[in-house]
């Protein structure tokens, strides 16, 4: 069943390359302040640029951000873009990435050396739970605890990350639960992407081109 967002857009993006993107390091929640690099403010940026011509005249959406660093880092720079006030974020818990538990600072060539393969290549998913972390049915509950709070009173913009925002993706879209997975999960987007989506659908606002999710 989709979600009602009461005719409200929600913009939702994963925030720009990070220097432990870029060199395959797990983040999860325990890394909450790695800084972006060049191309991650890059990306933010372009985000910013095309939300911008999405709204014209329209009015800024509410500004919605995980509470890791990167995420906020990524939303200031977008935030500039559209002329708002970083400073109004609303940051929620609910919104951090996946917990990799023990996997995180680790790379993911170093985990999958010790314990085998640790990512399902076709979905570009998590194919085992990390070890002490979550699993996608874990992060689905929290967003759908925090969509349940959630009025949509006016439109909103909102920074995850590349995992959390197909899981929300897929729980707003009312897509049907992956077996193996355990959560609606929606289709993979290159970094530096966006999309909004209003009452169940969804558009694309910006087909980035960085890599895809890393945690």
């Amino acid at each position: 069943m989709t979600i009602s967002t009461n005719g409200r857009r929600l913009f939702i993006a994963r925030h720009g390359e990070t220097v432990f993107n870029k060199i395959a390091r797990m983040q999860g929640q325990a890394e909450l302040h790695t800084p972006l690099t060049w191309e991650g403010c890059v990306q933010a940026r372009a985000m910013g640029r095309a939300l911008a011509n999405y709204l014209g005249d329209d009015p800024i959406p509410q500004l919605w951000s995980s509470t890791a660093g990167r995420a906020l880092q990524t939303l200031a720079l977008v935030a500039e873009e559209i002329d708002a006030d970083w400073h109004q974020t609303m940051r929620d818990d609910r919104l951090l990435e996946i917990d990799v538990g023990l996997w995180s600072s680790r790379t993911y060539a170093d985990i999958s050396a010790e314990i085998g393969p640790i990512v399902d290549m076709e979905h570009k998913l998590f194919s085992v739970r990390p070890e002490g972390g979550e699993f996608y049915d874990d992060v689905a509950q929290r967003l759908r605890h925090w969509i349940s709070d959630q009025r949509f009173e006016q439109d909103m913009l909102i920074i995850c990350h590349g995992m959390t925002a197909r899981v929300l993706r897929g729980v707003l879209l009312g897509l049907e639960p992956m077996e193996r997975f355990g959560a609606p999960i929606a289709h993979s987007l290159a970094q530096g992407s966006m999309v909004m989506i209003r009452d169940g659908v969804e558009t694309l606002v910006i087909d980035g081109d960085g890599a895809g999710e890393r945690a």
